[in-house]
């Protein structure tokens, strides 16, 4: 079974293992130099690539995982990057849920730069969690020169392709959340028109505040309503308020099927 050894440990005080020698074996990272846009900005990505039997994980990992953590240094050439999310797996391991990609996954890259901006300098570091039987954090550096205008990357523009379907082209209806206090916390419940994905379906609720712990959703379906409850818990134990208009549904079905939603009503 599948066991985050560090769910608790906070990112900023994860080891800069920098591809040490030891996890080399593991995963390796590649930047994807990819082509400036006629608008200007430039598209490029990280691909990462794992070992057989070896997973990496989604923004929201679920019960096991250590989400990917990006940090991009400051550079005149960049205003601005924006990074991608391809649809990712839930794996069932002996009954510990996690979200995540196996063999490879490429992160597309949106980067924002100033006008008539010739070759970018892209640098940081990205640190990942790794898991076969154990999960284990791992940080990358990566330093290099995006091209000024560079060649077009079928691999990439599948990977921007991979992305949920929004809202709009998913023809949901309405989205609404009732919020319930509970001794330690909030329980939402969503319930959200739209049709079935595929198969079985997984919902991932992310509040705008990172710090709060959810509960994996328990889902339910009645015809066209798909309901989703969770848990929330804050740091201090108590009932907290909830923004619901930047809450961050995601339904994740089978073969790759997935809408993302952006906020819900009042129920």
């Amino acid at each position: 079974m599948r066991k985050n050894l560090l769910t608790a440990l906070a990112l900023a005080t994860l080891p800069t293992l920098a591809v040490a020698e030891s996890y080399s074996d593991m995963a390796s990272i590649e930047i994807l130099p990819g082509w400036r846009t006629a608008s200007g900005d430039h598209v490029a990505a990280i691909k990462i690539t794992l070992e057989p039997g070896w997973i990496t994980y989604w923004r929201a990992p679920g019960e096991a995982g250590i989400p990917p953590y990006f940090r991009f240094a400051s550079h005149s050439t960049i205003n601005s990057i924006t990074q991608h999310w391809p649809v990712p797996e839930v794996f069932d391991d002996a009954g510990l849920l996690s979200i995540g990609y196996h063999d490879s996954v490429i992160f597309p890259l949106t980067i924002s730069a100033p006008e008539a901006a010739g070759e970018m300098a892209i640098s940081g570091e990205l640190t990942i969690g790794v898991c076969e039987e154990i999960c284990i954090p791992v940080t990358f550096t990566f330093d290099t020169l995006l091209p000024e205008v560079g060649a077009r990357d079928e691999n990439i523009v599948a990977a921007i392709a991979d992305a949920p379907l929004s809202a709009d082209a998913a023809n949901v209806g309405s989205v609404t959340c009732t919020i319930d206090p509970i001794p330690d916390g909030l329980r939402m419940t969503s319930k959200i028109n739209v049709a079935q994905v595929s198969g079985s379906e997984f919902v991932v609720v992310e509040p705008s505040d990172p710090q709060i712990w959810v509960s994996q959703a328990d889902v339910s379906r009645v015809g066209d309503t798909l309901s989703a409850t969770v848990d929330m818990v804050h740091p201090s134990g108590q009932p907290f308020a909830f923004d619901r208009s930047a809450v961050r549904i995601t339904i994740l079905g089978d073969n790759g099927q997935a809408i993302d939603l952006r906020g819900c009503t009042g129920g």
